[in-house]
């Protein structure tokens, strides 16, 4: 059976969306990507009898592919939109960023389709609020996480990579309100300070195989989030799986749905006490530091892999 994936050329969906995409073809079904620049109804056209798709919300909402999308979506066998928020709290929800792009005759079109299953990566009561508004304007939305891409990342060993007591690659993301700079310097510093060998590389573009050996061979990992993701505690990034996937031990700051699904983790919001706890990792025996790693990728590969995410989905009902 054929499915139809959003291809993202860029940003972080470039990798969830890859991730996906392996995994679906992985599991037997074959892979038509959708391109950013092209009209829904052209790519649909050859679609023949039976097939799938996963697509974004707002896919369905321009003047040009509305109808036309929605006409195809009826007679899909199964159709996953990620579902934006309709409300997003303040003041990230004041930016274009943080905004639904579908448009209410969308989501009431979505709404009414037996065969639509909405899902998002963020839990739906914004952690410690526990307002559950969010999603208040659609149906039924299933809560999927992250994962890991275990068809694409490979452990490959590389002595040179393990001089690095942590490890961790990334970028400058600006959210609208450029927050992460400041959180990801102020942790940095203190790493810098720590006489801990660091492997950081931000907008270093790395090729696939270095960033595989990096994370595989350093002693330990690092993560780091955005500052709405800090405060809601809502969702949490595809590093904490690539990482875990990877590597096994990672330390990161602490956010609400990372806590809930890795209970053991140890997090913090103070940099100081990160750095300290990278210290507590490494100090513990060859032995016991592997056996944390391989508990954790054995976790990551049973649980949490996107192929694990596809299944998940494949059992959605609409109630």
């Amino acid at each position: 059976m054929k499915i139809y994936i959003c291809d993202y050329p860029h940003s972080a969906n470039k990798w969830i969306y890859k991730g996906y995409r392996n995994a679906w073809k992985k599991l037997g079904y074959e892979v038509v990507l959708i391109p950013g620049d092209k009209l829904l109804s052209e790519v649909f056209e050859d679609c023949g009898e039976e097939y799938m798709a996963m697509i974004p919300d707002f896919s369905v909402s321009g003047e040009d592919t509305g109808d036309r999308c929605l006409e195809i979506l009826e007679k899909s066998y199964k159709t996953f939109v990620s579902a934006q928020p309709n409300a997003f709290p303040a003041p990230w929800g004041h930016h274009l960023n943080f905004k639904c792009g579908a448009s209410a005759s969308a989501i009431t079109a979505l709404n009414q389709m037996d065969n639509v299953f909405l899902w998002a990566f963020a839990d739906d009561d914004f952690g410690s609020s526990g307002s559950q508004f969010g999603w208040r304007k659609w149906k039924k939305v299933n809560t999927i996480p992250l994962a890991y891409d275990s068809v694409a990342y490979q452990e490959i060993k590389d002595d040179k990579y393990k001089e690095f007591d942590i490890s961790f690659i990334g970028g400058w993301v600006n959210n609208g309100f450029n927050e992460k700079r400041k959180i990801m310097t102020d942790i940095f510093s203190k790493f810098m300070k720590s006489g801990l060998k660091c492997g950081f590389f931000i907008e270093k573009n790395l090729t696939h195989e270095q960033e595989c050996k990096l994370l595989y061979n350093s002693k330990m990992t690092l993560n780091i989030h955005d500052a709405y993701q800090r405060t809601l505690g809502c969702d949490t990034n595809e590093r904490t799986f690539k990482s875990l996937g990877l590597n096994g031990c990672l330390v990161s700051d602490t956010v609400g749905q990372l806590n809930r699904i890795f209970p053991n983790l140890r997090t913090s919001l103070d940099p100081d006490e990160i750095v300290q706890i990278t210290k507590d990792y490494l100090s513990l025996s060859e032995k016991e530091l592997n056996d944390i790693k391989e508990e954790n990728r054995q976790n990551i590969l049973e649980n949490h892999t996107y192929i694990n995410r596809v299944k998940a989905m494949l059992s959605f009902k609409n109630s």
